[in-house]
């Protein structure tokens, strides 16, 4: 893999893939990756497969919550206040950028300093391989369930509506 063709934001996501001696497996696409619908299009595969990252906020201590979502499952605000215990909100996308460094849509799964309070969608444990941002709107990578788990650091847990 030649990493220099990369933008700065995925070679920082493969950076963190090698370090936990994973390697990674990206697809370059021709079209936006921004949307799982879009996503799943591009690469060939269920919606399900696809994990988005979104970022909450909790509303009183103001901490980010990385939320790690199948493609095809709505996140539950009233579950996801229940898991953190406490009311949370979707950050906008200046938070997102400012927070995570990536813009909506080019958000991956790990990487940051210190790495986000992170929730992990148990709807995807049932797929031998996922497809996460690798923080470009055109680049994905795939992952294992467990490789995303420990990259993540994050918590499975139902999330869905």
């Amino acid at each position: 893999m030649d990493k220099g063709t990369y933008p700065p934001g995925v070679l920082r996501f493969i950076n963190i893939l090698e370090a936990h001696s994973i390697l990674p497996v990206l697809a370059d696409l021709p079209n936006s990756t921004q949307t799982a619908p879009e996503a799943a299009q591009a690469v060939g595969c269920q919606l399900n497969q696809i994990v988005k990252s979104l970022l909450f906020i909790t509303n009183n201590t103001r901490r980010p919550i990385l939320v790690l979502a199948s493609g095809a499952n709505r996140v539950n605000p009233v579950r996801l206040a229940e898991v953190i215990g406490e009311k949370i909100h979707l950050a906008d996308a200046q938070t997102v950028l400012q927070l995570t460094g990536y813009p909506v849509g080019s958000v991956p799964p790990a990487g940051y300093t210190p790495q986000p309070s992170t929730l992990i969608d148990s709807d995807l444990a049932g797929f031998d391989i996922l497809w996460v941002s690798a923080g470009s709107d055109h680049i994905i990578a795939s992952l294992s369930f467990q490789d995303l788990c420990q990259l993540s650091g994050g918590r499975v847990t139902t999330i869905s509506q």
